[in-house]
C-alpha cells in the first residue's frame, strides 16, 4: 500500500471546483474504488505523485512520451520551438516537413 494523503487531500480540494473532480471520466476511478492519484512531475519511465511515490508508467502519456518523460533532445526542442510561438492559426513550414517525413517512413500515409 501507498501513501496517498496529498493526492487524497487534492481529490478533496478538486471535488469543490471540478466535475467529478477531474477533467477525464477516465481518471474518476469511481468504478474501482478509492481516489487517484495526483501526478506531479514525470522523469524517463517514472511518474511520481504529490505523496513522492515513484511509479512506473504503463500509460506512457498515451504514446508521446515514446522517448521517455522529460526526455533532454525532446524538452531542447521544444524551448527552441517556444521561442517562436506554440500556435499559430495558419499553416507552417514545419508542419509540411512532418508530413514529408511521416509519408517516407509510413508509405500508406501518403497524406
Amino acid at each position: 500500500m501507498i501513501l496517498n494523503e496529498k493526492s487524497s487531500t487534492m481529490f478533496n480540494r478538486a471535488a469543490k471546483v471540478i466535475p467529478g473532480a477531474v477533467n477525464s471520466p477516465v481518471r474518476a476511478w469511481r468504478a474501482v474504488g478509492g481516489t487517484p492519484l495526483f501526478i506531479s512531475r514525470a522523469e524517463a519511465a517514472y511518474v511520481f505523485d504529490l505523496d513522492g511515490n515513484r511509479l512506473l508508467d504503463y500509460v506512457g502519456a498515451y504514446g508521446p512520451a515514446i522517448l521517455g518523460h522529460a526526455h533532454p533532445q525532446v524538452v531542447t526542442a521544444i524551448a527552441e520551438q517556444a521561442r517562436d510561438g506554440f500556435g499559430y492559426g495558419a499553416p507552417t513550414e514545419l508542419e509540411v516537413t512532418l508530413a514529408e517525413m511521416i509519408s517516407q517512413a509510413v508509405p500508406a500515409a501518403q497524406r
